[in-house]
């Protein structure tokens, strides 16, 4: 019986001698080996190289570039499951990102203490979906895991995502201070940095995030969504957040981007708190151009993505925020 206070753990069924398991309680979580001793055992080889550009850093995940699809997909449909699978479809298929034995991170929003109607995280319907994705392309492990804002533990419950992760197949990890390890990244603002090593220590990366209004940048999407990637002081990142957003974003090159617009946050983010502060929209952008589906998430929002100090940023460097320069295919 759960002591008062305590958080049961929804990842059940498993015999940890046989399979990596967490429990999670009050006090945080307990690995049964998977990721420990400061570096990653789960990614224990750095498989993307990283080179130094003439902006910083960068670890490269992307697929080649395949003109006979489209760069972004935006698509309407209320349904999870069938909107990703169709869109992913358009791109070329799964297995045009993923490889048989890839080991693959996905990195969704689980920063808030928040169910999925307050629009605050990843949609877990869709984050499920990627995971099952990910393990019919033949991936050899899938990890899902976040560096959340509020406590980990109460985040990956209330949001949903731990449990339907699990469900799906996935290793699901909380933060740990020995999975962050100091990355010279040489960006503008972010030169070193701890960075939560099990979204890098990949084949292969995914992020998946949600569309919402930020307090300070007005959009918050898939760039913003790296923040999940640090440890340390990261509210010190504040003050200039449109160049912390564009250093990460330049640093992390994803091998696929999914913008969770099923239901926005269109007020109060990034954390929301009322019900009434969302709308449902019934939209995924999904692609390859984080800049380009981080513009659309500023139209869905009703801004102009040029009024956005980090895409303005990015555009031209990471990717483009002008749609009308980038293979879109809308479907409705």
């Amino acid at each position: 019986m759960a002591k008062a206070g305590e958080i049961k753990s929804p990842y059940k069924g498993e015999d940890i001698d046989r399979r990596d398991f967490m429990k999670i309680g009050a006090g945080g979580v307990i690995g049964a080996g998977v990721i420990g001793g400061g570096a990653a055992a789960l990614f224990d080889r750095e498989s993307r190289l990283q080179v130094e550009d003439k902006v910083g850093m960068v670890r490269n995940y992307a697929v080649p570039d395949d003109t006979r699809y489209p760069e972004v997909v935006q698509i309407h449909g209320s349904n999870p499951d069938q909107t990703l699978r169709r869109s992913v479809e358009l791109l070329g298929g799964i297995s045009r990102f993923i490889e048989r034995g890839d080991r693959v991170a996905i990195k969704p929003n689980i920063g808030w203490d928040r169910v999925p109607k307050h629009a605050a995280n990843t949609n877990p319907d869709l984050v499920a979906t990627m995971v099952a994705l990910c393990l019919e392309a033949g991936a050899s492990e899938v990890v899902v895991t976040d560096a959340s804002c509020n406590d980990a533990n109460r985040a990956y419950n209330r949001s949903g995502i731990g449990q339907m992760a699990y469900n799906a197949g996935a290793k699901v990890l909380l933060p740990r201070n020995d999975r962050f390890r100091e990355m010279v990244l040489k960006g503008r603002l972010l030169d070193k940095w701890p960075v939560y090593t099990p979204l890098i220590f990949a084949d292969k990366v995914i992020n998946m995030a949600i569309c919402k209004h930020h307090n300070l940048t007005r959009v918050t999407g898939v760039m913003k969504n790296w923040y999940g990637i640090l440890g340390g002081q990261r509210n010190l990142l504040h003050q200039d957040i449109h160049t912390s957003i564009f250093d990460l974003s330049n640093f992390m090159r994803p091998t696929l981007v999914v913008l969770d617009a099923l239901r926005v946050l269109v007020r109060n983010g990034p954390q929301g708190g009322s019900f009434s502060d969302t709308e449902v929209r019934d939209l995924l952008v999904v692609g390859t151009d984080q800049v380009a589906i981080d513009a659309q998430a500023a139209v869905i929002l009703g801004n102009n993505p040029m009024d956005i100090g980090y895409l303005k940023m990015s555009d031209g460097i990471i990717g483009n925020a002008d749609i009308k320069k980038v293979r879109f295919k809308e479907v409705t």
